[in-house]
């Protein structure tokens, strides 16, 4: 699975991961004491997010100095945006919401600060540092499905949640991205991988915040 440094850097963020799986979000999809409002909140803010994880993946795919590399991440924006639209439609047609309704729900501001600092490190970061950035997105939710399939839910629809991030399927493609970022460090001097492990723990950080911010129901402050 990792390779030494991809290994590296999960330790680095062990703590953090940790913390994910003590959150009571994330204890109560398989304990079913989640209040249904805080999952449904989130799989709103995830499919927001999820447009703009896509814009950096073919960011991505844009700067990839392979062209296997290049067309793997073409491949996952589009992943991003039909794939995991229709989990997420499942879940909208379960509770009537219209994509229209969801359209307008706005940004909380954790989300708004993730997908901006992805955003960012995709436009402006070389390609090994955005691989850093978009990494935990991919890896945390495969360990984190793992982890909660052993428990399984109550609720059918937490249960299709975590089918679906511990399923073979997915794990082949955070496979994927653990293979290309070990190859496209593998090379770099030890002061180009600082920031790639920066980027690591700093999105590691968000996905903590992300969930958080659904237990919370999370609104801006002033309006």
């Amino acid at each position: 699975m990792a390779g030494k440094f991809t290994a590296e850097l999960w330790e680095s963020i062990a703590p953090i991961y940790r913390a994910i799986l003590d959150h009571p979000f994330i204890r109560g999809l398989t304990d079913g004491s989640l209040a249904e409002e805080s999952f449904r909140f989130y799989v709103i803010q995830d499919a927001l997010y999820l447009k703009d994880f896509a814009r950096s993946l073919a960011l991505a795919a844009a700067k990839s100095p392979q062209d296997p590399w290049c067309e793997m991440f073409a491949d996952h924006a589009k992943t991003a945006l039909v794939v995991e639209r229709a989990l997420h439609e499942s879940f909208f047609k379960d509770w009537g919401l219209s994509p229209e309704q969801v359209e307008r729900t706005p940004m909380a501001p954790t989300n708004l600060a993730y997908t901006s600092y992805l955003l960012r490190v995709a436009y402006a970061a070389p390609f090994e540092e955005l691989l850093g950035a978009l990494l935990p997105c991919y890896w945390i939710y495969w360990e984190v499905g793992k982890a909660l399939e052993e428990k399984g839910s109550p609720n059918p629809l937490y249960q299709r949640w975590i089918n679906t991030y511990a399923s073979e399927e997915y794990a082949s493609v955070v496979r994927q991205v653990l293979d290309v970022t070990e190859q496209a460090v593998a090379d770099l001097p030890e002061g180009r991988r600082t920031p790639v492990r920066h980027h690591f723990v700093t999105t590691s950080r968000y996905e903590w915040m992300f969930w958080d911010a659904a237990y919370r129901l999370e609104t801006w402050p002033v309006s």
